[in-house]
């Protein structure tokens, strides 16, 4: 997970698409127990989810949100689950509630803290540094709603800026990013990925396999700026400080690291 960069939804209690997502291509798929799953077919979602991860197949957990009638079972339900890889946590707000999972679901079990409400990016900073938290996520639909706001880029412009904020001050990888909800539309999702990239996110979450490709297309890097790194390594090497590069511009420190983070496999 701490690598991720798509990462595909499958509803809990549909499993004749769980062994179509594991072969989409996504870097990681992830079982909904929450938003995909109708309060009625919540028990059908546990029992097959549990059934996946208990006969040779692996994913990640959405669960229900803390306050709702159905984290409790969700819990008992995939603990220790050989083929549980970790928990995505919806509208994360508390530190005390995310640290004290990995004790319950089972040793060393990885925590992404969804932060979709006022009080969870209130306190981003917190739920970041909870012990156990593997990543951060954004829920960008979710917390528009609360904010009763649009979800549009400048609305939500805040809310990125302070997620990527929160991970890099914890040391955690770069977020995860919420869905895009057209789906078959190609170039909707690679414009949408390039975009947090350029903010600082390094995954996106996926609601169809149509989306993958295209999301990891915008969250690669272009040919065009791996070819910038390579040169602007190769005209500042064996140097000592700043230099000029081959377009006039100055290349020092920050940008050399810049190139090298590009590059980095």
């Amino acid at each position: 997970m701490t690598s991720a960069t798509t990462l595909l939804f499958v509803p809990g209690n549909v499993p004749r698409r769980f062994a179509k997502a594991a072969a989409a291509g996504a870097d990681a798929v992830v079982i909904d127990l929450e938003d995909a799953v109708r309060p009625e077919d919540k028990d059908t979602a546990r029992a097959e989810t549990l059934r996946w991860l208990t006969g040779g197949g692996q994913a990640w957990v959405r669960l229900n949100a803390a306050g709702t009638p159905w984290l409790d079972a969700d819990l008992d339900a995939v603990a220790d689950a050989a083929g549980l890889l970790g928990v995505l946590v919806p509208k994360a707000e508390d530190p005390a509630a995310l640290a004290a999972l990995p004790a319950r679901l089972g040793p060393g079990t990885a925590v992404v803290a969804l932060v979709e409400t006022a009080a969870g990016l209130h306190r981003v900073h917190d739920v970041a540094a909870a012990p156990g938290v593997a990543r951060l996520a954004f829920g960008s639909l979710d917390l528009a709603a609360d904010l009763r706001a649009d979800d549009t880029r400048e609305a939500m412009l805040l809310a990125r800026s302070a997620i990527v904020l929160a991970s890099r001050v914890a040391g955690l990888p770069a977020p995860i990013d919420g869905v895009t909800t057209v789906i078959h539309d190609a170039d909707a999702v690679t414009t949408a990925a390039r975009y947090v990239r350029s903010l600082g996110f390094g995954g996106k979450l996926c609601i169809h396999p149509a989306q993958v490709a295209p999301a990891a297309r915008g969250l690669a890097h272009s040919e065009g700026e791996i070819a910038w790194a390579r040169e602007v390594l190769q005209t500042a090497e064996g140097s000592t400080g700043a230099v000029t590069g081959p377009d006039g511009r100055m290349i020092d420190k920050p940008v050399l690291d810049r190139a090298r983070a590009i590059l980095r496999p």
